[in-house]
């Protein structure tokens, strides 16, 4: 099972990249396209679902990576079993939050999908097309949230700061 979860978060992270460099192809064709005349018609509008696929579909791997922006001020103060109190609370109050926000995407997707609902562009594309990346991205959001719960309710270290260690352990000379 572990090993299929660190695949799912991995790959969401790759498909994330996959996106961004999407963006710059876009971007770059759009570019040459007016420098040539040619019109490339809804570029930009495509780099628009692109980003908003990728920065869906990062999330949950960038959780797993520590690289959230996090408040720890007063979880860095606390220990034992106040410290694990606190991380649930944590953990519980985002996978609430992320698991309505999860509901509701997957929601407004399919709604586009049954209502064949389309863009207003030049090029009409089914909204869905693009929504389900961000549906997709939240759900994936959502599993890591409640995996790092679970671990957290059983006493493990949650992903994040295993990630804060092995960051800690190569060194301040590496950091960005």
């Amino acid at each position: 099972m572990r090993a299929a979860l660190e695949l799912l978060y991995r790959t969401s992270g790759q498909l994330a990249g996959f996106f961004l460099v999407a963006i710059a192809v876009l971007s770059l064709m759009q570019i040459g396209g007016r420098l040539l005349g040619f019109a490339a018609h809804s570029f930009d509008e495509f780099a628009g679902y692109c980003m908003a696929a990728s920065s869906f579909l990062g999330l949950a791997y960038c959780l797993r990576a520590n690289e959230h922006i996090r408040m720890t001020l007063l979880l860095h103060r606390a220990r034992g079993a106040t410290r694990r109190a606190l991380e649930s609370g944590c953990l519980a109050a985002g996978t609430l939050l992320v698991g309505f926000f999860a509901w509701y995407t997957c929601d407004m997707a399919w709604f586009s999908f049954t209502t064949n609902d389309v863009s207003q562009g030049l090029v009409p594309v089914p909204l869905w097309i693009p929504q389900s990346g961000m549906a997709l991205g939240v759900a994936i959001l959502l599993i890591a949230l409640l995996d790092d719960l679970m671990l957290v309710l059983s006493r493990k270290t949650p992903s994040y700061e295993l990630a804060e260690g092995a960051k800690a352990a190569v060194g301040p000379e590496f950091e960005r």
